[in-house]
């Protein structure tokens, strides 16, 4: 077979992929996906028209305006601040709590802490402790109230001594005041009142842990009892259960496993001591 002469026209070949478009080829679709053509002499002057650009609507931007917190402080946003908002609903969630005394036990509070404060500035004290006392045999509600507002005054010794007295309430009464306490955010004032309680004789504690037995207040006698294993003494819990050893023991002796088996191990050893099987 004959070679081509050099010099001679060579057949045309097919454009590489790319550098032309055969006709008759279907528009794309989607207009944005089409490569524009850049640098070729026979789209010079050619408005960019068919990329048509996708506009994404700004998300962070509210629809409506954000309704400003009650505090008339917006609540702060973006990863420094993350937790913050948390943070507030926290402090809310406690304040409830306080405010939900009634309006008139509200202006009892107040009253009565400014009596206090106007008895102190005249050295009136005896007059101020028997209105400690009376303050507190209130319903258990209004303590986180008293705590607050005797605070808020600077009267924080007084409410001290107000705990102290309220440790000689009934037992059902005592563990309410420490539940309401604890609710407020004060465990800590709940705790004192609750050893202050149980600071009263064995047997007077036997009698009332009967008492919330009877009355079907179980939880009352935990948390009761729970305390008094802890702050006394094993004798002295053991004393305690004269009033009525068969139902008494059991319950102090699961109190005692609640705090360590080694005070459960004195506590048995001290009810055998004193007389009573455990």
């Amino acid at each position: 077979m004959p070679e081509p002469r050099a010099g001679a026209e060579q057949p045309a070949t097919a454009d590489p992929p790319g550098t032309a478009e055969p006709p008759g080829t279907a528009e794309p679709l989607i207009p944005k996906q089409r490569k524009r053509r850049r640098g070729s002499a026979r789209f010079a002057g050619m408005v960019e028209e068919d990329v048509v650009p996708v506009v994404v609507p700004p998300a962070a931007v509210p629809l409506l305006p954000e309704p400003a917190p009650v505090s008339g402080r917006r609540k702060p946003r973006g990863a420094r601040f993350a937790g913050a908002a948390d943070e507030e609903v926290g402090e809310e969630r406690t304040e409830p709590r306080v405010a939900a005394v009634g309006v008139a036990e509200r202006r009892d509070v107040l009253q009565a802490v400014e009596a206090l404060a106007r008895l102190r500035k005249e050295g009136r004290s005896g007059e101020a402790h028997a209105l400690l006392v009376e303050a507190a045999s209130w319903a258990p509600a209004r303590f986180p109230l008293l705590a607050q507002e005797l605070e808020r005054a600077g009267l924080g010794a007084d409410w001290q001594t107000l705990l102290w007295e309220a440790g000689s309430l009934p037992a059902g009464r005592l563990v309410a005041a420490a539940d309401e306490l604890a609710a407020a955010g004060r465990a800590g004032d709940g705790q004192q009142i609750l050893r202050q309680g149980v600071g009263r004789p064995p047997g007077e504690i036997g009698e009332a842990v009967l008492g919330l037995v009877a009355e079907g207040r179980h939880r009352e006698v935990r948390v009761l009892l729970d305390a008094y294993v802890t702050a006394r003494t094993p004798e002295e819990a053991a004393r305690s259960a004269e009033p009525g050893p068969q139902t008494l023991v059991p319950l102090l002796l699961e109190a005692a496993r609640g705090v360590s088996d080694e005070r459960r191990r004195d506590l048995v050893h001290a009810l055998r001591v004193a007389g009573f099987p455990a």
